[in-house]
């Protein structure tokens, strides 16, 4: 029954995506050019995958066989994780673009909203919600509430996170489904499923260079991981989670992710998986859409 719940998640999910991707490309909202950016190569991609993500993890999720309020709080968290990141993604000004989460917050407390500022808020703010409807209640109030923000802070920061990684092809998509596999092992491990399902999907188009998760996708899939581990761990293995997650965007402040992935072989060698050999040039430019 379990493998069975993994199988069918994942297959819907995979041909959710698939087939919101074709729909996208035969049709893209505000023509192709809205969608296309410049990846680390300086070559054309186009973002519709994000969006085609979101949807297939939507998808998978509401299939995965979880709890009710599992399914809720997946469904939540990751639609309008994936909502916020495609506005900032059509929307963002790129003549003055602020960067990173210390950048958007900064705008805020000067009196700014950016998109990338409006996507920190609406992520958190649903975020809570989610939590609110997965966190089971408890016989204290005060614990609930704590589970509650502990889960919340969990998954807006998964998002981030995982957004964060998406500046090589693959990266996102690699972590995403190292970090939903330890779900498996949980009472409702169909989510990792849908998840990987969504990986499986995407994959091929992202690795070639031709599509790119953008905003839309990572969020998405960051914030799927996110409502997992908050509806599928113990309170000391959430703590943990989020005390590394709350590190790990820290330390993004001051050092790149590809830098220390470059400098220690074994995540070199995994981070190269699938993709096109590394140019010399390449080195030089920063890709993705972080921020």
């Amino acid at each position: 029954m379990r493998a069975a719940r993994v199988l069918a998640a994942g297959l819907v999910a995979a041909a959710t995506t698939a087939v919101v991707r074709r729909a996208l490309t035969a049709a893209p909202p505000g023509g192709p050019d809205r969608w296309t950016r410049t990846n680390h190569r300086d070559e054309p991609v186009s973002m519709l995958e994000g969006p085609a993500a979101a949807a297939g993890l939507v998808a998978g999720a509401a299939a995965c066989g979880a709890a009710p309020r599992t399914r809720a709080a997946l469904v939540i968290a990751t639609g309008a994780a994936g909502a916020f990141g495609v506005v900032d993604d059509l929307a963002e000004d790129t003549a003055t673009r602020t960067k990173g989460l210390r950048g958007h917050l900064g705008a805020l407390a000067r009196g700014e909203l950016t998109t990338g500022g409006l996507k920190v808020l609406g992520i958190g703010a649903t975020a809570l919600v989610a939590a609110g409807v997965g966190t089971p209640r408890r016989r204290s109030a005060a614990g609930h509430a704590a589970d509650v923000v502990v889960n919340g802070a969990l998954i807006a920061g998964t998002a981030n996170l995982v957004n964060l990684l998406d500046l090589r092809p693959g990266r996102a998509l690699k972590a995403s489904g190292a970090l939903a596999a330890p779900v498996l092992a949980a009472r409702e491990p169909g989510s990792t499923g849908a998840l990987l399902g969504v990986v499986a999907a995407s994959a091929p188009a992202d690795l070639a260079e031709r599509d790119m998760l953008g905003d839309g996708g990572a969020n998405a899939l960051g914030a799927f991981v996110g409502a997992q581990w908050a509806c599928a761990a113990s309170r000391p293995v959430r703590v943990a989670a989020l005390a590394a997650v709350v590190g790990l965007t820290l330390a993004s402040e001051r050092v790149s992710f590809s830098a220390v992935i470059d400098r220690t072989p074994w995540l070199r060698r995994v981070d190269g998986l699938g993709r096109r050999p590394a140019e010399p040039a390449a080195d030089a430019h920063v890709g993705g859409t972080a921020g």
